[in-house]
């Protein structure tokens, strides 16, 4: 697709709320952001599809909560895609941006370019995990992989652990604007029923392997509230959702004009990595001088790289580990 402007909702998360459903949403815009997540790793096309895929997910999700540091979605299988890690950055302070990065590990022997992408990561499981910090409690729910993609993954995945029915519609790809080459831009709408009371729940659920799914959540009012927002969503098209030319507060009246959507302030979002010659000198500290020898280079030096941003790291062998010989020297752990 050829792109004419650039908008000034490139790289935001947008929440609102749909006063006669009682449900709220979130319609994310990743442009130079999933540009930069791209960027890093020069992926196959599956395994860049089913990162740009979860890095819309955690944007959409890291928003709904009230996050001081991190949330995380992995995602683990047993195919030709082993791995695909996120990371959402809570804002350091009022009006600065959130921050995500995302890599992924595949076998690239193993991969077929023809296949569906998600079909390549196999048998395994969807993850969250949130983290607020300092002085706190890790906090992480599993679902098994089902559904056909990662979005439907998440939404079993709040069914199942949240009790919240929930939906996405998702879209990206690479865009070109005249005189440009070619980037990725990302966009997707999120929808969430909020219970007003404790959810039905039975033996089990109706969705893929006994899982739980929306109409095991709701009662017939909701249902049908429920229903009408996601059959609104279904008429959303994929430049819709990416924007170039609409804003998300435009799709949100085109789509939701009877359900009463009310905006509220938008998210700045931008790429950022947390990797630092400090992080990896304290994630070294756990080993001896011998262990530390096994890793140091012809070279005598101790290397690292960073796999979300690709930051590589050098150091001194003899300022590593919990028997270390000297303190890091002005210099040392140097980064490109």
């Amino acid at each position: 697709m050829t792109l004419t402007t650039r908008i000034a909702w490139d790289d935001t998360i947008l929440p609102f709320q749909l006063d006669r459903s009682d449900i709220r949403g979130r319609v994310a815009r990743l442009d130079r952001t999933l540009e930069r997540v791209l960027h890093q790793h020069d992926y196959p096309a599956p395994v860049e599809a089913m990162v740009a895929e979860a890095a819309l997910l955690t944007a959409l999700i890291g928003q709904t909560i009230k996050l001081r540091w991190k949330l995380s979605l992995q995602v683990r299988g047993d195919g030709p895609i082993r791995l695909i890690a996120t990371d959402f950055y809570a804002p350091a302070e009022d009006g600065a941006p959130a921050r995500i990065r995302a890599y992924a590990s595949y076998d690239a022997a193993r991969l077929d370019p023809a296949a569906d992408p998600f079909t390549q990561i196999g048998k395994g499981y969807f993850a969250i995990l949130l983290d607020q910090g300092q002085g706190t409690t890790p906090y992480q729910g599993i679902t098994p992989l089902a559904g056909g993609s990662l979005a439907a993954c998440a939404e079993a995945y709040f069914a199942q652990s949240e009790q919240l029915p929930t939906r996405f519609q998702l879209s990206f790809g690479q865009s070109r604007l005249p005189g440009e080459a070619a980037a990725w831009r990302g966009g997707g709408v999120m929808l969430q029923h909020m219970p007003k009371a404790s959810p039905l729940m039975g033996e089990g659920g109706s969705g893929e392997g006994g899982l739980m799914a929306p109409v095991d959540l709701l009662d017939d009012e909701e249902g049908e509230n429920w229903s009408r927002a996601n059959i609104l969503l279904d008429t959303a098209e994929a430049m819709e959702l990416i924007g170039p030319r609409v804003a998300p507060t435009d799709l949100l009246l085109r789509l939701f004009h009877e359900e009463g959507p009310r905006v509220f302030d938008a998210l700045p979002v931008q790429f950022g990595c947390t990797c630092s010659a400090e992080r990896v000198r304290t994630s070294l500290s756990i080993y001896s001088a011998r262990d530390i020898g096994h890793m140091t280079t012809d070279d005598g030096r101790v290397t690292a790289d960073c796999q979300f941003c690709g930051a590589h790291y050098e150091f001194d062998p003899r300022t590593l580990g919990f028997e270390a010989e000297i303190d890091p020297e002005d210099g040392d752990g140097t980064a490109d």
